[in-house]
């Protein structure tokens, strides 16, 4: 808005009926007995006024009634993402575990514990209140692998001393237990992953020197069937989904490392994509936005850092590595964020307690590291939290849960000039706040986390 700047204030054009033309002077003499306020741009929109309502340029009273009739809650973070909490421990301090969702749990089943296999389910809600179902697993083992499909999470294979199990134990939404039809082949280290309406259970150890090609998969119905192999036999490998593709990568071949990579997609047909740039066994795998990335590992001579990504084209790059070389690691995703957590680097290194996230763009930052250094361990999420659970240093067994928020700022806008309240959680406790009046007409900045809080609407 601008005020007028003329030659001659106050001067204006008088046409008389015969046509001819007077330029005349005009000036109040009403003797006001109170001025009032003069209109011009400093009184109707002053240009610190229409910077504060966020407007540039030459922006009218109309302009400036419009960007007022909204409030702007900015992105901002009460706490940065990622940050770390440790909840309840699980019933049971155990490695060699597995970990899935199913829900609105995060199930954590079987594991191993002084040399023997366990039967134990713990399961965190999205509060991260830990409960144990009612039946755990049907039979005791470790080094089994676990995935979600429909409305169940499945737990299937495992060992317990030198009996291998095709079991396939399965937990639905809430939390009721049921036992599927067995894995076509028993086999211990095997590598679960999901894909459309399949849950996928691929490769894995079946007896001496037996390196396993097989692939079971179970519809919603958790009806099974077996689609074509792997393209190479192996086991310690690892599986990860993908758009529209289950992924499973590396692990160990003939007795070496294996960089292959086997695609399955919606319809159970697999392709082998670009091999992993570096083979290695030991390795974990996740899924964050359009990738699936696979990181660390045992190449048979070394430790690894590496980490390939794998588009939703199949299309592979390698990205920045983990911080820190390491095998027996975990992996999970929550919110934007990709994360590797634990294992063991050897020599120097030893045992981890080191944290590695990945964003949608695959940038790499380092959070806060796991409260307890430990290998073996399992990872999941649920709800906004990202979990891991379990592991081991040799024969000490660790029952810790480490928590990662994966909650991030959000930004929305509300009409001013109005009352509106908020409920929600603020770390695992709950209040409301009462409702405010905010008579502001421009950006009003707040603390808000998506997930955290919800709008109740007007009052």
């Amino acid at each position: 808005m601008k005020d007028r700047i003329p030659r001659y204030p106050g001067r204006v054009k008088m046409t008389m009926p015969d046509g001819s033309v007077q330029y005349v002077t005009l000036e109040r003499a009403d003797e006001p007995t109170q001025v009032g306020t003069p209109l011009n741009k400093a009184t109707f929109l002053s240009d610190a006024t229409a910077s504060l309502l966020g407007l540039t340029g030459d922006p009218t009273v109309d302009d400036a009634l419009r960007a007022a009739t909204n409030i702007t809650f900015n992105s901002v973070w009460t706490e940065p993402p990622l940050g770390r909490t440790t909840v309840t421990a699980l019933s049971q301090a155990r490695s060699n575990l597995a970990a899935t969702k199913i829900g609105n749990y995060a199930l954590f089943g079987g594991g191993l514990y002084g040399g023997a296999g366990q039967d134990t389910v713990d399961a965190y809600n999205v509060s991260l209140t830990r409960t144990t179902p009612a039946v755990g697993l049907s039979q005791m083992r470790y080094s089994l692998a676990a995935t979600s499909v429909g409305n169940y999470a499945l737990f299937g294979g495992g060992r317990q001393g030198s009996n291998r199990y095709g079991t396939v134990d399965a937990y639905n939404t809430s939390l009721t237990h049921t036992t599927q039809t067995s894995l076509s082949q028993s086999r211990e280290d095997l590598a679960a992953a999901s894909v459309g309406n399949y849950a996928l259970f691929g490769g894995g150890y079946y007896k001496s020197s037996g390196y396993s090609a097989v692939v079971d998969a179970y519809n919603t119905s958790l009806t099974r069937t077996t689609p074509t192999a792997l393209s190479v036999a192996r086991y310690r490998l690892a599986g990860a989904p993908v758009g529209n593709y289950a992924l499973f990568g590396g692990g160990t071949s003939s007795s070496s490392a294996s960089a292959v990579v086997d695609a399955y997609n919606t319809s159970l047909t697999r392709t082998t994509p670009t091999a992993l740039s570096q083979a290695r066994t030991y390795l974990a795998a996740t899924s964050v936005g359009n990738y699936a990335l696979f990181g660390g590992g045992s190449t048979g001579s070394g430790l690894s850092t590496v980490v390939d990504a794998y588009s939703t084209s199949l299309t592979r790059t390698t990205r920045t590595g983990l911080s820190v070389n390491r095998q027996l690691l975990a992996a999970t995703s929550v919110g934007n964020y990709a994360l590797f957590g634990g294992g063991n680097g050897g020599g120097e290194v030893g045992y981890s307690n080191v944290v590695d996230a990945y964003n949608a763009s695959l940038t790499r930052t380092t959070p806060t590291a796991l409260s307890q250094a430990r290998t073996y361990l399992a990872a999941t999420s649920v709800g906004n939290y990202a979990l891991f659970g379990g592991g081991d240093i040799g024969s000490t067994y660790y029952d810790v849960v480490d928590a990662y928020s994966g909650l991030e700022g959000t930004k929305f806008t509300i009409p001013a000039f109005s009352k509106y309240k908020f409920t929600g959680y603020h770390s695992t406790e709950q209040f409301t706040r009462e409702p405010l009046e905010w008579n502001s007409s421009g950006k009003l900045s707040g603390y808000i986390r998506r997930g955290g809080f919800t709008l109740s609407g007007q009052i």
